[in-house]
């Protein structure tokens, strides 16, 4: 259920080459990262296919921490339309969708504004959503989400379900009904499974000064290098505001 972190060496030093060099292996789904349709899609879209104009655009960023949604819990489409009530904004066709749920201060390596480290929280507790979701995004014609969590999607609805089902237990038990009643066999990842055929891929583990920018409207921009074959790959997220 994990991906191994970085391994960083030094294969040059200045005092002996004259120069210093690095050497880094790493899997490609830690930090913050955008997943291609490769990922999850057989001869789908890598990383270096996807057009700088997708990457680039107009966007909000939905506070759904500022609507009280917190562990374990769903969102759905009609939370994203109080924002929009809340807010006076509209997510308009074609927008980037910036989902905050305050989940990053619980990132094990936080840089930058309040940090509280658990990652049992943070990859394991944030919330998700199920089917209608999805129909929704469709409708609304919304490009890409990136998400200040693990996934877009909900962690009972991925192979954690099975990794730790003592928290599997305690997710059911607060959401009153079982898992299996809301994330059927069918629904499994579904905003991976689901969206990706469609283009409508994610940012994960988005962070930095996200607090910065709730509640607004302004452009995004995802910058991964050009990964030709690559099924994801490390990114900056960027808010231009103003």
């Amino acid at each position: 259920a994990t991906y191994e972190g970085p391994t960083i060496k030094w294969i040059k030093r200045v005092a002996f080459d004259k120069v210093g060099g690095q050497h880094i292996a790493s899997t490609l789904h830690v930090g913050t990262h955008l997943d291609a349709p490769l990922h999850f899609i057989t001869n789908g879209q890598d990383i270096g296919s996807i057009p700088l104009d997708k990457l680039v655009g107009p966007g909000v960023v939905v506070d759904l921490e500022g609507l009280g949604i917190g562990d374990y819990e769903v969102y759905t489409s009609a939370h994203f339309e109080e924002w929009e009530r809340k807010t006076g904004l509209r997510i308009q066709p074609g927008d980037i969708v910036v989902v905050h749920t305050g989940y990053h201060k619980y990132y094990p390596s936080n840089w930058y504004g309040e940090s509280e480290p658990d990652e049992t929280r943070y990859f394991i507790k944030h919330p998700g959503p199920k089917r209608e979701f999805v129909n929704w995004v469709l409708e609304r014609k919304i490009s890409w989400f990136a998400i200040d969590a693990g996934s877009m999607d909900h962690p009972m609805n991925t192979v954690i379900r099975k990794v730790r089902p003592d928290l599997a237990t305690k997710c059911a038990q607060k959401l009153g009904q079982p898992l299996e009643e809301i994330w059927p066999d069918d629904d499994l990842q579904l905003m991976h499974y689901d969206m990706f055929p469609h283009g409508v891929f994610h940012v994960e583990n988005a962070g930095g000064m996200i607090d910065e920018v709730l509640d607004q409207r302004i452009w995004v921009g995802c910058f991964p290098w050009k990964f030709n074959g690559g099924e994801a790959a490390f990114c900056r997220l960027v808010a231009f505001v103003g």
